[in-house]
């Protein structure tokens, strides 16, 4: 019988160690994992549109509650006042929104989607819809359901 380097260090008796098992990763890493790619390919499709995943979002957001202050789009869009600020002067420069007095508050601006704005969401509208279905691809409907859901719920857990 030849010996390995390994088994001249054991004890005779001694069980040969097993590796240990490997816990699943957190969810939290798995979540954030799944960002990182979604962004990714969401950055590959608008691109060419001029725009970024960050700008994508928060012209989706409008899309959904038009005429939403800075402060609630930044929120709305999960970003900083500062990085809001930066890319409301991009979206309006594009001409993708534009801002108006808040008729109830003077001081406060309030922001929309323009027709171009909307028109480019409708341009972005398959290529996204096909990413989100190239995500869920092995899921069954009842499945995507459930992952709706768990996600919300989670989101719920936290806010």
């Amino acid at each position: 019988m030849t010996t390995t380097p390994a088994d001249q260090h054991r004890t005779p008796g001694a069980k040969a160690r097993q590796a240990p098992v490997k816990e699943p990763p957190s969810l939290l890493y798995m979540v954030k994992r799944l960002e990182l790619a979604v962004r990714a390919g969401l950055e590959d499709l608008v691109r060419p549109a001029g725009i970024t995943a960050l700008q994508y979002t928060a012209l989706t957001v409008l899309d959904r509650h038009d005429g939403l202050s800075a402060a609630q789009l930044a929120r709305d869009s999960f970003v900083t006042a500062q990085s809001m600020a930066d890319m409301v002067r991009a979206l309006e420069g594009r001409g993708l929104i534009r801002r108006e007095r808040n008729p109830a508050n003077r001081r406060e601006l309030l922001i929309h989607l323009t027709d171009a704005g909307r028109d480019l969401l409708a341009d972005l509208a398959e290529p996204v819809r096909r990413l989100e279905e190239r995500m869920l691809g092995d899921l069954t409907p009842r499945q995507v359901e459930q992952f709706r859901q768990a996600l919300s719920d989670a989101w719920h857990a936290l806010s």
